[in-house]
């Protein structure tokens, strides 16, 4: 039978041995990839390749065309589609049923498939007649000199050759296929799918392997040792090995100097040769030799497994029921992984039982640390916030360690895993990190260089599942619970890449890295590293919205004298006769005078808070004040920065929008006033705890005013950027040429002009103005001079790169100028403002400015009692240290007077602070406006003395910036200005009383 080549012929390739197979099966790779012409050296083309198949009949068309469609990385299936083309009616499926004699399948496969098959015996032509050549080219539609023939016959050869058809004598199919590929123009070898040539840094000793496999497989062929490199893997060298008629894969050790414990190919083999056994699909081991004189390290033999390798998890070319049904697949054999019986398969002592999340965070720091080579700022937080957030292991399994896509070998024709390759990493652990390991694909791009990722894919267009699909998939297979801290195994996984991606880049500096793009992993691992700390914001934020229930606190509102002192003593008063509150919320029922009666889910937050003040906040302060002194001032401190981000991961950020702002917890924590008042007061114990929390004044009343009047696109310019903490804002509605203290008084214009609203005023004490991050000045002025009294101001949201804000000079508090953010005084001149963004309307500037400072308003007096705290608890800290006149000052009567004095007064202020909280909570902020006005008047007079006590007991040290006490005066002094003076609120409370008490 003579053939010329075509695309549909696959089935007959069974019957090439050697290079006939080889050239066969390379033509139908470049047809289908189009190249139908090969130009040759004479300027002509080659358009068909002729040889004789033999006359054999056609066995098993599916595993030939598998192995195929494997080796030139064919979607699975492809052949056989062409196969079983007409169903049960198609020519394949008669001939199997006897219904077709082999002549007949023949000529109607290559009918229906465009193929030329000639028949010698069916002709009654035999070679070397030159007219089956004729009637080739008759077939084909092509002259002589397009075709090639090849035969080991010189009588064959000699026939075609006088045709004018170009001819090539096969003495040695080696040499033969050579001369082809010079003629066609590429090669045509069987190549091994995902190898290439060994690279020089990772060649082995071909002489000493060649012997060792012949000892081992007990040949002594003397034909040539085949030795490729895999390109997958970045870890262990990894090997395709031809000997004879042995087909063989060598993994091994990389050269040189090695992390401990890395790389323990020992282990890999030990692990496979147990799961073959308890049925798991692995390649069949062979041998380890432990001998480092063979290839210069340790290693170990597998036997070569044809198969489908998909690097690239979003499987183009197939439908999208294949692509579900392999990643189905790929989960169901890591449910397979994770039930194997330990016990069973003599895996028990392969690894500790439990703790094993723990041991990894520790094991991959200090990976990581051996092979640092620069300082990564997401890498240092996860090495801190890992180790504090570590999961309950529910069961201990075998665990991959590295288990996704590219690590299985498919089988050519079914969606089924054949293997699950590199098990280096291998231990027992938790299973639930297998899982979140086979999910990273989907959170990184496709552009990824060394794992390609979906995160830029419609995974849900393409047919894959979600990684939240893939894990509920994984767990209706086990019968497990859904995965709650699935971030927290997102954060886990990607640091651990991160970590392996330093090591591979360190080996990549010494020439030891078994990737040619292992240089590329150092811009990766900063990369890997801000994606697990993504995920570390969001777990926290998870444990924020889902807190456990904890046992009732045993604490004091002054536990910690400050960073000088390092004392945690306990204060003079505990909470702990007050009840605990019921399961249900108790946020409107009762006034909770003490973080133990708050329910369960917000003591647990209070007392978090607390722990992060201890463990991050109060250590900083003194590098925070030496910052703020530094010519650097104006600018943000990293530091602050910092630990906002740890403050992100701990869920402790934007609690301070109230319950009824924010009911679907949409923007904030949906804390009640009365809930939130605890915690501001937690955060008052330092100056800098609100900006870290992003608490803090202005930005929280300009967030709360954005959330109550903002429209949709007001929101999503302004409100999303400040609640996470991207940019800072400033309120201006103080003026220096009235008294502001009445909003009424304002003189700053705003004028509608040709679409804009345009601003001229002179502003001060414009706080947080002179910070480089604040983006937006909320706006207060005058859109109409003869409306009602209260009907004459407008509110205006302003971007501050808008021409004509003049900073004229930042304002100082006791000569304090409070940098970054500052006090500045600004002149807006023509200023011009899309009327968009208008907040509410024209006139509605006074409702707006009360409802900003509700809460707002107690913010200040609950974080006044936090400084008050602090201060006390600085005070009886220095005078139980310091000795003056032969005796400790704590037993001087003066300084015993003020900490009792200084006592009540912080209890009785707290108790009215508290109770304005609560009546906002049940009654609304204008129910509460009496009880506001008057812890307007009591807070910052009570935190004035009881910190000016303080001071008086420090001494001369007490003004100094080495302690917070005299920022707290400071702050408290101003204060009683900020809100409203003294006078304003006890005018109101005097009124109020006068109106309703007769």
């Amino acid at each position: 039978m003579v053939l010329s080549m075509c695309i549909r012929q696959l089935c007959q390739a069974s019957h090439l041995q050697g290079a006939w197979r080889a050239a066969f099966l390379k033509h139908i790779q470049c047809r289908r990839q189009g190249a139908r012409r090969w130009t040759h050296s004479g300027g002509g083309t080659y358009r068909a390749v002729i040889f004789d198949m033999g006359g054999v009949l056609i066995p098993s068309p599916g595993r030939v065309a598998a192995e195929w469609e494997v080796q030139n990385q064919i979607p699975s299936g492809t052949i056989l589609k062409a196969l079983i083309l007409g169903g049960d009616k198609g020519p394949w499926m008669t001939f199997m049923r006897g219904e077709l004699t082999t002549e007949d399948f023949l000529q109607e496969f290559g009918r229906l498939c465009s193929e030329i098959v000639v028949e010698s015996c069916l002709e009654g032509i035999c070679k070397p007649d030159p007219r089956i050549y004729k009637l080739c080219l008759e077939r084909l539609g092509l002259q002589p000199s397009e075709s090639i023939f090849l035969d080991d016959l010189g009588l064959n050869v000699k026939a075609a050759a006088s045709l004018g058809i170009r001819t090539i004598k096969v003495d040695d199919p080696e040499t033969a296929v050579k001369e082809l590929e010079t003629l066609l123009g590429f090669t045509l070898r069987k190549v091994i799918p995902n190898t290439r040539p060994v690279r020089k840094t990772m060649e082995i000793p071909k002489d000493s392997l060649k012997k060792y496999l012949q000892d081992f497989l007990g040949t002594q062929t003397t034909g040539p040792m085949e030795l490729l490199q895999f390109e997958h893997g970045q870890s262990n060298p990894t090997y395709y090995i031809r000997l004879a008629n042995h087909q063989l894969v060598l993994r091994k050790k990389p050269p040189g100097t090695l992390l401990p414990s890395a790389h323990a190919v020992e282990r890999e083999f030990r692990i496979m040769r147990a799961l073959a056994k308890a049925g798991v699909p692995v390649p069949k081991v062979l041998d380890l030799c432990e001998d480092s004189r063979i290839v210069g390290t340790p290693f170990y033999l597998m036997e070569y497994c044809p198969g489908l390798v998909y690097k690239d998890p979003s499987l183009p070319g197939l439908e999208p029921s294949q692509r579900r049904a392999i990643y189905t697949a790929m989960n169901r054999v890591l449910c397979q992984i994770h039930s194997v019986d330990l016990k069973a398969a003599g895996l028990e002592d392969y690894g500790k039982p439990g703790d094993y999340i723990p041991r990894q965070v520790q094991t991959w720091i200090k990976q990581y640390r051996a092979s640092e080579t620069s300082t990564i700022p997401a890498m240092e937080r996860l090495i801190e916030w890992l180790p504090l957030h570590l999961p309950r292991q529910q069961k201990t399994t075998v665990v991959h360690g590295d288990f996704r896509l590219d690590n299985l070998l498919f089988h050519p024709e079914k969606t089924e895993v054949l293997a699950v390759l590199d098990w280096e990493l291998s231990t027992l652990g938790d299973p639930l990190a297998d899982v979140a390991f086979s999910c990273l694909a989907h959170y990184l791009p496709s552009s990824f260089p060394i794992l390609r990722g979906l995160s830029d894919c419609d995974v849900t267009q393409l047919g894959i599942p979600t990684a939240e699909e893939y894990s509920r998939m994984y767990c209706r297979h086990t019968g497990s619970p859904p995965i709650e801290n699935w971030n927290f195994y997102l954060a886990f996984s990607f640091f651990r890449v991160a970590a392996i991606l330093q090591g591979i880049y360190k080996r990549s500096l010494t020439g030891q890295a078994s990737s040619a793009t292992a240089e590329q992993s150092g811009k990766l691992t900063e990369f890997t590293s801000n994606l697990a700390w993504d995920f570390a914001v969001k777990e926290g934020f998870r444990l924020f919205k889902d807190m456990p229930a904890t046992k009732p606190l045993m604490r004091s509102y002054h536990t910690w004298a400050g960073p000088q002192s390092r004392l945690h003593t306990p204060g003079t008063r505990s909470y702990v006769s007050i009840p605990e509150a019921s399961p249900a919320r108790a946020s409107k029922g009762a006034l909770v005078i003490s973080p133990e009666g708050l329910c369960p889910p917000v003591r647990e937050l209070y007392q978090r808070l607390k722990q992060f003040m201890e463990r991050h906040v109060y250590p900083a302060e003194p590098e925070l004040r030496s910052h703020q002194a530094s010519s650097e001032r104006w600018t943000p401190s990293p530091l602050v920065e910092e630990l906002k981000e740890k403050a992100k991961t701990e869920g402790l950020w934007n609690l301070f929008l109230p319950l009824e702002t924010d009911p679907e917890k949409k923007y904030g924590a949906g804390l009640t006033n009365v809930e939130y008042a605890h915690l501001c007061e937690l955060m008052g114990m330092s100056l800098y705890a609100p900006e870290i929390f992003n608490c803090s004044a202005p930005d929280t009343g300009n967030m709360e005013l954005l959330v109550r009047y903002g429209t949709e696109e007001q929101k999503a310019r302004w409100l999303i950027p400040l609640l996470e903490g991207k940019a800072r804002s400033c309120f201006a509605m103080t003026e220096p040429q009235v008294a502001s203290s009445d909003a009424t008084n304002i003189e700053s214009s705003i004028r509608e002009e040709e679409g804009f609203y345009v601003i001229n005023g002179h502003k001060w004490w414009i706080s947080g103005i002179l910070d480089p991050r604040c983006q937006l000045c909320v706006f207060m002025g005058k859109t109409d001079p003869h409306a009602p009294r209260h009907q004459q101001q407008s509110v205006l949201l302003v971007p501050m790169d808008t021409p004509g804000i003049k900073i004229l000079r930042p304002l100082t508090v006791y000569g304090l100028d409070d940098a970054p953010g500052g006090h500045g005084e600004v002149l807006f001149e023509q200023v011009h403002v899309p009327k968009e963004n208008m907040i509410l309307g024209p006139g509605r500037g006074f409702e707006i400015a009360q409802g900003r400072l509700g809460p707002g308003r107690i913010h200040h007096c609950m974080r006044l009692i936090g400084y008050s705290e602090r201060a006390l608890a600085l005070m009886k800290a220095r005078v139980k240290s310091r000795v003056a006149f032969g005796k400790p000052l704590v037993e001087q009567g003066t300084l015993l007077a003020d900490i009792a004095q200084s006592r009540v007064e912080i209890e009785q202020a707290r108790l009215l602070v508290l109770k304005a909280a609560h009546l906002m909570d049940v009654a609304g902020n204008k129910a509460a406006a009496l009880d506001i006005a008057m812890i307007k008047m009591v807070a910052p007079s009570m935190a004035s003395r009881v910190i000016d006590r303080a001071i008086q007991a420090f001494g001369a040290a007490g003004l100094s910036s080495d302690h917070p006490l005299a920022q707290f005066f400071a702050w408290a002094r101003a204060l009683r200005f900020a809100d409203g003076p003294d006078e304003v609120h006890r005018a109101a409370v005097a009124k109020m009383e006068l109106k309703h008490r007769i």
